[in-house]
């Protein structure tokens, strides 16, 4: 019975040239092997204000008279995707591709679904993209790789959770994202006793905020524009440091892995939109921008008997990777005076004129600093308590998890005053029946903190509350092929 292995994103050993055993051949001679995973949840949330069959960070809203509490019985967990192959003629070129989507998508707003729109959600693009690697040695290769894939900044590592929209908790320590990206590596394998291996990643990616248009046909028809109009990309870095840590049978490799990222956004104020005191020092509109940078360590260290997997991350204006409580700039108005307000072009942010000394200035946009982490402990219990590999009792494994998120008081205060710390206790249980049915069972603890603060505090149940709560459970059949 093999020990737990973490949720691997990016592996970093070299596709085997013909590895990919296909299930579909073409006539171009593309190799193909298709995937998928269909989930079936039971959910019961003490607390979910904002309506969703997902948790976030709360403090966000009031919840009414009481929790709010909700059930929900969610099929939407349907993954769909493949992995391919092209045999290239020099023997040392190996080219792979994947492509995957599920259904965590909207809900459709066609008259043939406005009733049933709750049972109707539609496909999303997950990954897309294709590799191209090159040995040059037994020890030495490079890689390239071009399309939508995890993100080398934060996402390498995950804990095993059986709720899957947010993998642990959006703003509760499980940060990670998607984004389309160039990206270049190179492999080196020192070899020895643990096969020593270590790899440095860099990557361009499409500078990304989660600044959400105003506007919900902006929102359709470009999501979001602050970053682009930055004008010049993200630049992410990655580099692995991949060992055996235990070299009992059954046992994947660890991982010791850094990361770090910058990107720049720019909110734009139109000529049109500029407050009418300020047209004369603003004539032609006006910009101003913030960065978001990060860097976070990760690992994943298993052993026969238990496999810990955790990370670390720190920054500011880590709302795309769902990090930072979600919050993301918030404008620096300290010593200005006869202040007004405008929309930026896209309606995601506003901007504020005042005057400094006397002088027309705008407002800096300061990103929210945030920091945050998880670690979570994976133990093969059938392998502990010596199970029959080829028996009913060969598949039990349970996960313990704790993370938190939090954003610096300050910066959550001049914010807005939202909740500035979330963090998530939980723990599941999987029995996985055969190779392809799993059942499994999760309890969890989502608490969000407010800090003290002048003015109200939000409302939980309709009271003011530094601290509010759910318990989220959550049963799951999962069909896996």
């Amino acid at each position: 019975i093999a020990a737990v292995a973490p949720v691997r994103l990016q592996g970093i050993d070299v596709p085997k040239r013909e590895g990919l055993i296909p299930d579909i051949k073409l006539g171009t001679g593309a190799r193909i092997k298709p995937y998928g995973i269909f989930k079936t949840s039971v959910i019961h949330d003490s607390s979910s204000p904002q309506g969703n069959d997902f948790p976030l960070p709360l403090l966000a809203q009031d919840t009414g008279p009481n929790n709010s509490p909700e059930f929900h019985l969610r099929v939407r967990g349907l993954r769909l995707g493949a992995n391919f192959e092209w045999l290239d003629p020099a023997p040392k070129t190996t080219i792979t591709g994947k492509i995957e989507f599920d259904f965590e998508g909207d809900f459709t707003r066609v008259n043939n679904r406005n009733v049933t729109s709750i049972r109707s959600s539609q496909p999303s693009l997950r990954l897309a993209w294709m590799r191209i690697d090159r040995r040059f040695s037994d020890q030495n290769s490079m890689f390239v790789l071009f399309g939508q894939d995890w993100s080398p900044f934060v996402s390498s590592t995950l804990p095993n959770t059986i709720e899957n929209t947010n993998f642990g908790g959006i703003g509760y320590g499980a940060a990670y994202t998607r984004l389309p990206q160039a990206k270049f590596g190179f492999n080196h394998k020192f070899g020895g006793a643990r096969n020593l291996q270590f790899e440095p990643e860099i990557a361009i990616v499409l500078p990304a905020f989660g600044d959400l248009p105003s506007d919900v046909a902006n929102q359709l028809g470009f999501g979001e524009r602050q970053g682009a109009d930055s004008q010049q990309p993200g630049v992410q870095g990655r580099a692995v440091l991949q060992w055996q840590l235990d070299r009992a049978p059954g046992v994947v490799p660890a991982q010791l892995i850094f990361s770090f990222e910058h990107a720049q956004r720019t909110a734009i104020v139109t000529a049109a939109n500029v407050p009418v005191a300020f047209k004369p020092a603003f004539p032609n509109g006006a910009e101003v921008s913030s960065d978001s940078n990060g860097y976070s360590a990760e690992f994943q260290l298993p052993t026969h008997f238990v496999t810990l997997v955790g990370k670390y991350y720190a920054g500011s204006d880590l709302r795309f990777y769902l990090a930072g409580q979600l919050l993301s700039n918030f404008n620096d108005v300290a010593g200005l005076t006869s202040t007004a307000t405008a929309a930026s072009i896209d309606g995601a942010s506003n901007v504020v004129f005042g005057l400094r000394d006397g002088v027309a200035v705008v407002a800096p946009q300061r990103p929210v600093r945030a920091q945050g982490g998880f670690v979570q402990l994976g133990f093969p219990l059938s392998r502990i308590f010596d199970a029959n590999p080829k028996g009913r009792n060969a598949g039990w494994t349970a996960y313990l998890y704790y993370g938190g998120d939090e954003v610096l008081a300050r910066d959550a205060r001049r914010f807005g005053g939202r909740g500035s710390h979330s963090d998530l206790f939980s723990g599941n249980i999987q029995y996985k029946w055969n190779q392809w049915v799993t059942f499994a069972y999760e309890e969890g603890y989502y608490r969000t903190r407010a800090d003290l603060r002048t003015g109200p505090l939000p409302l939980f149940r309709g009271i003011p509350s530094f601290t509010t709560h759910n318990i989220r459970s959550e049963f799951a059949a999962i069909f896996t092929f």
